[in-house]
């Protein structure tokens, strides 16, 4: 009886902060409707694949995420922005070391992918939360990767860290 008791407390006291505080997180309240362009890769080094790959990326996080739906006139908010760095370069030679059949050593080294995005975000019923940022991130790895592991695994692991800062500035406004 006690322990029925117990959780009868508990269900009214979870349904009070509930109506209390919204879990949700989202900052967008009156928002219905999103447009996001696609990002043009305008990088001196062009992945061909990453600009297509970006924006089907945002586009899916935004629509999945919230409950704000798609439109291509007159959006309550609008994100665009383009691919300003794509770059691959050389970072450090590891500790690490292989033997060689002959008798040497082969010390691996390092590449680092860095990607920038510059973005674009309006807030037509809310302008006071519209901005300008420009977003990076990057991931080392070992330079023994080839071209297509690099583009699928790397890439994939950047771009979702970017959308990942992008989404969080949007939506819960931290």
């Amino acid at each position: 009886m006690n322990s029925l008791r117990n959780l009868f407390l508990l269900l009214i006291s979870v349904s009070f902060l509930n109506s209390c505080y919204s879990f949700t997180g989202s900052s967008l309240k009156d928002e219905k409707t999103v447009q996001i362009n696609e990002f043009p890769n305008n990088a001196p080094l062009v992945n061909p694949a990453l600009s297509q790959q970006f924006s089907t990326d945002i586009q899916n996080r935004f629509l999945q995420r919230t409950t704000l739906k798609g439109t291509k006139s007159n959006p309550d908010i609008l994100i665009e922005g383009e691919i300003t760095d794509y770059s691959i370069t050389p970072t450090n030679i590891s500790s690490n070391t292989q033997n060689t059949s002959a008798g040497g050593t082969i010390q691996q080294s390092q590449n680092k992918l860095t990607i920038t995005v510059k973005v674009h975000y309006e807030n037509k019923l809310h302008p006071e939360l519209s901005f300008d940022r420009t977003y990076m991130d990057e991931a080392a790895f070992n330079s023994d990767l080839s071209q297509s592991d690099i583009e699928t695994s790397q890439v994939k692991l950047v771009t979702d860290r970017i959308i990942n800062k992008i989404f969080n500035d949007i939506v819960a406004n931290w």
